[in-house]
């Protein structure tokens, strides 16, 4: 499978910012489309954000305005810049690669390309 490490998640209060980024080894992240999920204690995995190979993004109505996606090529690396951030938005945030970004619109969704072990957000005061 292909490997993916996230790392930028912590403690944040609300209207903080924070950015997490997805790191691939093995592989170029440009080939393929990079989703970002997030999934908060007794609630199922939601699809937050992706961006295709070719650059289109796609985010899910909660975050938009809030968060951006971006991919740096030579970095090998795929960011979620999330400002604005609400408790609500407190979750384990995983990214995981696949062909296209219908993938955050899909319920309970797991890659069968490759996915990180998550990072932890937590917005609260």
């Amino acid at each position: 499978q292909l490997q993916l490490v996230e790392s930028g998640g912590g403690l944040v209060q609300p209207g903080g910012s924070l950015r997490l980024s997805c790191a691939a080894s093995g592989f170029s992240l440009d080939l393929h489309a990079i989703g970002w999920f997030r999934q908060a204690p007794g609630k199922e995995r939601e699809g937050v954000s992706c961006i295709r190979s070719d650059g289109g993004t796609y985010y899910t109505d909660s975050v938009k305005g809030r968060f951006t996606i971006s991919r740096d090529n030579a970095k090998n690396t795929v960011y979620l810049q999330m400002n604005s951030l609400k408790p609500e938005d407190t979750a384990v945030y995983v990214c995981a690669a696949d062909w296209g970004c219908d993938i955050i619109y899909r319920r309970n969704y797991y890659s069968t390309l490759g996915e990180g072990r998550g990072t932890q957000v937590t917005v609260s005061s």
